[in-house]
């Protein structure tokens, strides 16, 4: 298994949360709440022009996360 964060994902593949980045403890609460628990699968739908910000479809509605909030994320890449 390879951790990476969202950002390193393309559009159009499937992922799986796998942790989240220690240093990030004020985002983990906000991303549980959003429904991003470990072993959640999403699929990157859109990446805004400059990077900023990331839209994934999960749990059969779609998330807008920012890039700090992005980088809060650990997660496995599971296909395209």
């Amino acid at each position: 298994m390879t951790k990476i964060h969202l950002e390193n994902l393309a559009v159009g593949c499937s992922g799986r949360v796998v942790g989240y980045e220690k240093a990030a403890r004020g985002y983990k609460g906000k991303l549980l709440a959003m429904g991003l628990t470990p072993g959640t699968e999403f699929t990157v739908t859109r990446h805004a022009p400059l990077g900023d910000p990331v839209e994934i479809q999960v749990r059969n509605f779609k998330l807008s996360l920012r890039k700090n909030e992005a980088n809060a994320l650990f997660v496995e890449e599971i296909g395209k």
